[in-house]
């Protein structure tokens, strides 16, 4: 009890870090706003980070905790399975050359590694669009939790075969035994759910999650099962994961 309450008041601590950085970005309209939500969802998150017992997923015959967080309420959505599976591997790459798309992880964890993001305003992270990205160096390990949809989708100008465009680039910043590691929610970008059905978009090995339960249980499940799920059905955000591997060594 002692150790789940020594990680709460840790947690806490980044939950107070991230109102600040929502104030000196965003203003002080969206700090309030996201005070309000925070602060009324801080009684669920004190019940499943302190009274709950622990509760596991498997995804590739491996046992994860479910992870519980109050930046972006995790419990209620896929970053409670996306961010376990997607942490462990980074911290197996600790000390090689490693680079984050989107600026997700750092909100959870103290991490030192390069991140591009365009949209984020954060010091120290890489202000680019990722099809333009084109560093000096190899990256050992590429990691991007629920960002390459937006990409193409999510933009003014929209362009269904830029994600392709994003994903070749970035394999062609891998080193030679280097490793990329996405996860993807299906049904929210139609164009690229319908490049991943046709097989367009190549993995050497994917993987798929779905969401079985209103308290958000996930189970792994196969390709055809997949492609059935939609977003924010039957239950909020999304209902399925798909988990990519680029990898240059077999």
């Amino acid at each position: 009890m002692e150790i789940k309450r020594n990680t709460f008041l840790k947690r806490i601590e980044i939950f107070l870090k991230t109102l600040k950085e929502v104030y000196r970005e965003r203003g002080i309209y969206y700090f309030l706003r996201t005070s309000v939500i925070l602060f009324y969802n801080v009684p669920f998150y004190c019940h499943y980070i302190i009274f709950r017992p622990k509760k596991t997923f498997i995804f590739q015959k491996e046992s994860y905790d479910y992870f519980y967080h109050l930046y972006n309420m995790t419990w209620r959505n896929e970053r409670i399975v996306e961010i376990p599976i997607i942490w462990k591997i980074v911290e197996k790459y600790r000390g090689k050359k490693i680079l984050e798309v989107g600026d997700v992880l750092s909100h959870y964890f103290s991490v030192n590694y390069d991140i591009v993001d365009k949209y984020s305003k954060t010091d120290g992270i890489i202000q680019q669009d990722v099809v333009d990205y084109k560093p000096a160096t190899k990256y050992d390990l590429i990691v991007s939790i629920s960002t390459l949809e937006h990409v193409g989708w999510d933009e003014n100008l929209h362009e269904p075969m830029k994600v392709m465009r994003a994903i070749e680039n970035l394999k062609s910043l891998l080193s030679k035994k280097g490793k990329m590691v996405v996860s993807i929610p299906l049904g929210y970008n139609q164009d690229m759910d319908k490049l991943l059905k046709e097989n367009k978009i190549k993995f050497t090995k994917q993987y798929y999650l779905k969401r079985i339960s209103k308290d958000n249980k996930w189970i792994e499940i196969n390709q055809d099962d997949a492609f059935t799920i939609k977003y924010g059905t039957p239950f909020c955000n999304a209902n399925g994961l798909i988990i990519g591997i680029i990898s240059n060594v077999n």
